[in-house]
C-alpha cells in the first residue's frame, strides 16, 4: 500500500533515518554504498563490477572502492567468474542481509513516528 508524503515529510523521514544510522553502532555507509548494496540485494543476481558501474553510471574503480569498504564490513563478497576470469561477481552475505533488514526496520519505525 503506497503512502503519501509531501516532499518535506519525505526529507524529514530521510533525515531521521540518516541521523539514527550515524548515531548507531553499525558502520554508516555512503549514499553510493547504500545504492550499491540495495542493487545487489533487491535485484536478482548475478551482479558484476562492470554491471554495477553501468547501472549506477559510474566507473568500475568507483564501484571497486565502494565494494572494498563493504567487503571489509562483511556486507558483500567478491569472487572471480569461473566462466570469464575478467569478471568479478558480487555475492550477498548474511551480514549484508542483516544490515539491510535492520535499515528497513529503522525506516518503518521512523515512518510511523510522528515528526518532531
Amino acid at each position: 500500500m503506497p503512502i503519501e508524503l509531501t516532499a518535506t515529510e519525505a526529507l524529514g523521514l530521510w533525515h531521521r533515518v540518516s541521523l539514527e544510522e550515524v548515531r548507531g553502532e553499525a558502520a554508516d555507509l555512503t549514499l553510493r554504498q547504500i545504492a550499491i548494496l540495495l542493487q545487489i540485494y533487491l535485484i536478482p543476481p548475478p551482479h558484476t563490477v562492470r554491471g554495477l558501474a553501468e547501472t549506477l553510471g559510474v566507473t568500475k574503480p568507483v564501484i571497486t572502492r565502494a565494494l572494498d569498504r563493504m567487503g571489509e564490513l562483511g556486507l558483500v563478497d567478491r569472487v572471480r567468474d569461473d566462466r570469464d576470469r575478467r569478471n568479478v561477481v558480487i555475492k550477498r552475505t548474511i551480514g549484508g542481509a542483516l544490515y539491510l533488514e535492520k535499515l528497513g526496520d529503522l525506516i518503518i519505525r521512523e515512518a510511523r513516528r510522528p515528526a518532531s
